[in-house]
Order: C-alpha cells, then structure tokens, then sequence
C-alpha cells in the first residue's frame, strides 16, 4: 500500500475529487447546514466538504479496519468552547458518519465485518484500489521514489564454550578423638555420719 508513503493532506484533497464522480456519495439535502458535531459553532464553510470526509474516513477504514462508528466519532472529535469555562471534549456527529459509511458500503468502496471479534467497516479490492491509484499519481507527481530495502547480513551467532566448574576434591575428615575416661570421685564419707553411731551410744549409757 502506497498510502503511506503521501502526504496525508495531499491524498485526501486527491480521493476526494476522485469521489465526486460516484453517484452514491452524492451529499443529502441537510448537508448544506449541518454541523460536523456539535461542539462546532457552524458548519463547515468548504461545499465539497461530504467528499472530503468520505475520503478521510475511506482512509481511516483503510489503516484502522475493521472499524465502527464509535470510534470514528471519537477520531474526529474536538474541544468544545463553554465561554469562561473549562473545555471538553466531544464526540463527533454519529448522522454524519453513519450515513458517509452507508454511502461507502453502497459504492462498494467499503464492507461490513460481522464474523471476526473486532466487527466495522473493511476496505474493499475496489476501495483499495481507488486509494492505490491516487497515491501512485502523488508519487509521480512529487517524484517520491522508493528505494529498495537493503538486506541485513545476519551474522550466525556463534555459542560461546562453556567451561564446566572443576569438582572440588573430597578432603578426608580427620577422625574424631574419643572422650577421655572420667575419673570416679572418692568422696570421703561425711563426718556426720561417723558421730551419728557415737550418739546413740552416750544415749544407750545413760540409760
């Protein structure tokens, strides 16, 4: 896909006059005085403005597909000015995208996906083949050459040797000393215990 490689102003100004000779994008009566949204304080002051949103959100489908009509709300939302205060932001007008993408899908420039989790709008070959088109006579015209991507020399990665840690030698335990004998204490008898007989005995003669 050459759309890519354009000045994004460039193709859409481009696709849009592309879009004038499609029957069914043909602008509704309304268009004439309606806001893109309605955080706009007038309407859109270009007359070809309808083939210049279709060509922006045929774009948008082309990078973004599969896409709905809630998040192109929100890409072409804006600020909206409330005097002293604070501004927000709000969504684009859904009217507009809704009825730009019917148009789309009339023109067989676009498809609805309804099978894949991610369901929208999805470029058709034809609608492909429009945006190819006027990217090629951009290129032309600007003379925008594309060079040839130049192939990278993968160097093969060369797997270091790994060297294995050298197992560390078994040092023999020193045998254990066996506990010294203990001594058996000789514990004099006590010498309470000599004059206890002695007692009793004084005891006996007086007696």
């Amino acid at each position: 896909m050459a759309i890519y490689d354009v000045p994004i102003g460039e193709l859409i100004t481009k696709t849009a006059e592309e879009l004038k000779s499609v029957k069914e994008l043909a602008p509704p009566e309304w268009s004439s005085f309606a806001k893109t949204s309605h955080g706009k304080t007038r309407p859109p002051v270009n007359p070809d403005w309808w083939y210049v949103r279709a060509a922006s959100i045929l774009r948008k489908v082309a990078i973004r597909g599969p896409i709905g009509t809630s998040k192109l709300r929100t890409l072409y939302g804006g600020r909206k000015r409330r005097g002293y205060k604070q501004q927000h932001f709000v969504r684009a007008s859904g009217s507009v995208i809704r009825t730009l993408l019917k148009q789309l899908d009339a023109a067989g420039l676009t498809k609805t996906e309804t099978k894949k989790l991610r369901r929208g709008r999805l470029l058709t070959p034809q609608g492909m083949a429009l945006l190819d088109k006027v990217s090629v006579g951009i290129m032309k015209q600007k003379n925008i050459v594309l060079l040839p991507k130049k192939k990278e020399d993968v160097k093969p990665i060369k797997k270091k040797a790994v060297k294995k840690a050298k197992k560390a030698k078994k040092v023999a335990k020193a045998p254990k000393e066996k506990p010294a004998p203990k001594e058996e204490s000789k514990e004099e008898p006590k010498a309470e215990a000599k004059e206890a007989p002695k007692a009793k005995e004084e005891k006996d003669g007086k007696k």
